[in-house]
């Protein structure tokens, strides 16, 4: 059994659903050494998401976008905590309602995303930077 771990700095992107396969898969050049095993992602901000979808049609990233701004819109006289701008708080509220982390498995040296599936990142903020991701590698070389 063999374990690797690193951090991933993923280039700044606008607001919306990004799918990030390519960019994770050229920092990762691991995966291909492992014949089964788990690959882990965990993003460590609070306004950012990960999630699994749609690869092929671009119109999936923009309605799952529209969708989520109209599920948890912005300018809520409720809403506390709006330090850092009117994007703030639902920004949270996307990332929790999406979650942080994945796991996918590996097998001889591939990602098993199914055919029509790619990694989104969620980015949740109008300009909210590059993003870290800790990519956990576990199996059999």
């Amino acid at each position: 059994m063999s374990w690797q771990q690193k951090t991933i700095q993923l280039k700044p992107r606008s607001r919306g659903f990004h799918i990030i396969d390519d960019e994770l898969l050229r920092q990762l050049p691991e995966i291909t050494q492992y014949k089964v095993g788990l690959l882990h992602l965990f993003i460590q901000h609070t306004s950012a998401s990960l999630t699994i979808n749609e690869n092929a049609d671009p119109t999936v990233r923009m309605d799952m976008e529209s969708h989520f701004n109209h599920f948890v819109p912005e300018r809520q006289s409720y809403y506390r905590h709006d330090y850092e701008g009117d994007d703030d708080m639902p920004a949270h509220i996307k990332s929790s309602t999406l979650g942080a982390e994945l796991s996918i498995p590996i097998n001889q040296g591939r990602l098993m995303l199914g055919t029509w599936q790619g990694i989104y990142l969620g980015e949740h903020r109008d300009h909210g930077g590059a993003r870290r991701i800790v990519a956990t590698i576990q199996g059999q070389i």
